[in-house]
């Protein structure tokens, strides 16, 4: 198994892995990234996202002049509920 705990000490990801089965140094590289770009910024990623990709801008952020406000590279919404915007870090 593998953690990753934060400086609170809240466990932020648990991996369960068979024995047999070698772990994926990628993946969790990309975890902590995504962990460290979340907490550092009002956004989510994706399913498959990569450090560089797009992002989502979370449904609880709702006000038109916030959104340009927080995400001056501006967004698209491919679904009403779905709008990404450039990682706002890079």
């Amino acid at each position: 198994s593998l953690f990753i705990i934060d400086p609170k000490k809240k466990i932020r990801l648990m991996f369960v892995y068979p024995i047999s089965t070698g772990r994926n140094f990628d993946e969790v590289l990309r975890v902590i990234d995504a962990l460290q770009l979340t907490d550092g910024y009002t956004v989510a990623t994706p399913g498959n996202w990569k450090n560089g990709d797009d992002v989502i801008i979370p449904l609880s952020v709702q006000d038109e002049a916030l959104i340009r406000q927080k995400y001056p590279k501006g967004y698209s919404a491919p679904k009403p509920y779905l709008r990404m915007t450039p990682q706002p870090n890079s």
